[in-house]
């Protein structure tokens, strides 16, 4: 039989219970690993500080199938509050009218503390509307960087403290290491289509599509088949079969890190964010970081790099508490703490001036050299319409049809011009594709 105090303090808990539950937040991401467990505490950082919300993120694999799932959760009425996409879905949340939040509406029906002029503009810009309203909230940009292995260098005759600048020098610098005998090959990569097409053709100031690449509407076509692509990709072709440059393989370029990890090539070029990983895999060597390289006969080179990773989209459907509680997680996620503790782990860039400011201030930089070469590249000049980004429809599957015409190329199967041309033809269909199904 219950007695009188254990029933008052039972009807008590009950009451605390429900009069202050938390409101539940979900976040759908695509970070695993070591990127994921950082994430998870960043969360249990923000769940401690307050008790009005509790933010809960699920790992929902890749990005793509992040992305997926997301569009399929908001079909069947169950999406999540929040979902992390990769920069090319950009254009595929855009046209996911009625489904989508935009955040500077949701910031200011809040009332959140919100400055989008806080935010690095070579970030934000790819995620503005073409009235520089900010649709998601970035999290973690990056942008490509050149690694090199000084020990290498050194043994080469060259300069261990002077990464290559241009192309001419990665091509003079990678014959002298294969000469010497210090390193098999002079250089790899990761992902063409973002390293050696997309953020190529921003470093010299050219545009990869019509309509600022995309950015000033639905109607725009890729226009990557200019002379200065082909020129490129007429040397990667020639640097191939010389044995300078070794193929890294198709999308990320799995084959790329254990080429440059094992010392076989001694130039590597792949996204800021794989730092930590270079470092930890690195440790008979010293590395090097430099900026991209570019063609010094180009005029307005280099210009400043573009940017990849996600940003975080806000889904409609869920009710006033929520999207106060998303509005204040994302504040607390924009603090220049935060941020700067997420971009020094990770190597993903500060999305805002006050955290690469507070970084300044710790001494991150100048204890960690090379840490800041990704910001200086991303912010070397104001970006220009080539610049800002890209943003297309189905631009996924283009990202495949690229990888898909390097092999041509690479195999003898098709010239640079013919292979390029074909990226366009392919892709252009992609895009009517996608204009047609969301116009």
């Amino acid at each position: 039989m219950l007695t009188r105090s254990l029933i008052a303090g039972l009807a008590l808990t009950f009451l605390s219970g429900s009069s202050f539950a938390a409101t539940e937040i979900t976040w759908w991401h695509a970070m695993g690993g070591e990127l994921g467990k950082k994430l998870d505490e960043i969360v249990a950082k923000y769940n401690a500080s307050q008790d009005e919300y509790k933010v809960t993120a699920v790992y929902k694999g890749s990005y793509p199938e992040t992305m997926t799932a997301a569009i399929a959760a908001f079909r069947a009425k169950q999406q999540p509050d929040i979902v992390q996409v990769f920069e090319v879905g950009t254009g595929t949340m855009m046209a996911a009218k009625g489904a989508i939040y935009p955040v500077y509406q949701l910031m200011k029906d809040t009332g959140a503390t919100f400055d989008p002029k806080a935010f690095l503009s070579a970030v934000v810009g790819y995620y503005t509307d073409a009235d520089g309203n900010m649709l998601s909230m970035p999290f973690n940009s990056s942008t490509p960087i050149l690694y090199y292995n000084k020990d290498v260098f050194k043994k080469a005759g060259l300069d261990p403290e002077q990464p290559p600048k241009t192309w001419e020098d990665v091509e003079s610098y990678s014959k002298k290491i294969m000469s010497s005998g210090a390193a098999k090959c002079g250089f790899t990569t990761g992902w063409i289509s973002w390293v050696q097409l997309e953020n190529f053709s921003a470093w010299h100031n050219k545009p990869i599509g019509t309509l600022q690449n995309g950015i000033g509407g639905m109607d725009a076509e890729l226009t990557v088949n200019g002379d200065l692509q082909v020129r490129h990709w007429t040397n990667l072709k020639k640097w191939q079969d010389e044995g300078l440059f070794q193929y890294g393989g198709p999308a990320g370029g799995n084959d790329a890190p254990p080429k440059f990890y094992s010392q076989e090539c001694a130039i590597y070029m792949n996204s800021s964010a794989s730092r930590a990983g270079v470092i930890a895999n690195s440790k008979d060597f010293e590395v090097g970081f430099g900026m991209l390289p570019y063609y010094s006969d180009v005029q307005g080179a280099p210009q400043n790099s573009i940017i990849g990773g996600a940003t975080l989209w806000v889904l409609k459907g869920h009710d006033e508490a929520e999207y106060k509680g998303v509005a204040d997680f994302f504040s607390f996620l924009s603090s220049p703490e935060v941020q700067a503790d997420w971009h020094q782990y990770s190597g993903y860039l500060p999305i805002t001036e006050a955290a690469y400011k507070l970084g300044q201030e710790q001494g991150y930089y100048a204890k960690n050299p090379g840490s800041d070469v990704a910001i200086k590249q991303i912010t070397l000049n104001p970006p220009t319409d080539n610049s800002k980004g890209l943003r297309f429809g189905n631009y996924v599957q283009i990202r495949d049809v690229i990888d898909e015409e390097f092999q041509n190329l690479l195999a003898g199967q098709k010239s640079p011009k013919d292979a390029l041309d074909s990226v366009v033809t392919r892709g252009n269909k992609l895009i009517a594709d996608f204009r047609a199904a969301n116009g």
